[in-house]
């Protein structure tokens, strides 16, 4: 289960799917907002995270669940900033900065991040500047509408094609505005302005994003469409998270992002080596 694009040279340094930990430091997120709202509680979460197998910690200030408001500026530095300076004083595990302000993101790579998470794919303005000039990876995310309103009626014709064809623009804008394209990484955004039916498709046909040749990251750890398959409520959600970040690294993500780390890497382990068990049959 290699990076499609792994190479000695590959700016995330990852050879294999790579477990993303997640670390909202928000009071309102939808699975575990306020959990970690102090810098040591948030930290100490990041460090038992990073020993579970996580590669990439994701640090956010601002949470972006159906119906959430917006955060200040001022606010979301004041979150995100000291956790980010605490657990690089602590860790040389590769942070993520979830954000979409340009403010934070330069704050936030001077703190000690090294990568930018960005659920409007850089289209505010100032962000793709800002993301050029800070010269490490971006995540480019698709979502239809805006936090507050994204899931009050999502409608697709083609859900692949049109979320497709929004990372495509995305893409070249971005590399038009100084973003280097080796720096990019893709994300379908799962529950982000999608109806269960949107989600299911974007899984079933996931290697149609393979394309783009750039890595592809994932988020459907504890999400709604899970509670609508299962009835389950968001905190009973870990075997269908699981299940579902496993069918995505199979279908070809690079990256998941995830609440339960030492969970999913023990799935991925165990599908990896049925996965190298098989190909070597293969290969006799």
């Amino acid at each position: 289960m290699q990076l499609a694009n792994a190479s000695d040279d590959d700016v995330l340094g990852l050879g294999t799917v790579a477990v993303m930990g997640i670390l909202n430091a928000t009071p309102d997120s939808f699975s575990d907002g306020g959990q970690f709202d102090s810098v040591s509680s948030a930290v100490d979460h990041a460090l038992r995270m990073v020993e579970a197998g996580a590669s990439i910690i994701d640090v956010g200030g601002e949470s972006t669940r159906p119906g959430a408001g917006a955060v200040s500026e001022t606010q979301e530095l004041e979150r995100v900033i000291p956790v980010i300076e605490a657990l690089r004083a602590r860790s040389d595990v590769l942070i993520s900065i979830d954000t979409s302000k340009p403010a934070v993101m330069r704050a936030a790579v001077r703190a000690g991040a090294g990568m930018i998470n960005d659920v409007r794919a850089l289209q505010l303005p100032d962000a793709i500047r800002t993301a050029a000039a800070a010269n490490v990876p971006v995540c480019l995310m698709h979502m239809q509408g805006t936090p507050g309103s994204m899931q009050d009626a999502p409608q697709y014709d083609d859900p692949v094609v049109e979320v497709m064809a929004f990372l495509q623009r995305r893409i070249e804008a971005c590399v038009a505005g100084g973003v280097m394209r080796e720096h990019l990484i893709v994300d379908p955004g799962f529950g982000f302005g999608k109806r269960l039916s949107d989600n299911l498709v974007l899984i079933q046909q996931l290697q149609a994003f393979k394309q783009f040749g750039l890595p592809l990251l994932v988020g459907l750890s504890r999400k709604s469409m899970l509670g609508q398959i299962t009835g389950r409520a968001t905190h009973q959600r870990l075997i269908g998270s699981v299940i579902l970040a496993a069918e995505c690294a199979r279908r070809g993500a690079d990256i998941v992002r995830v609440h339960d780390v030492a969970e999913t890497c023990e799935a991925l382990q165990v599908m990896a080596a049925v996965l190298n068990s098989l190909q070597e049959t293969e290969a006799t």
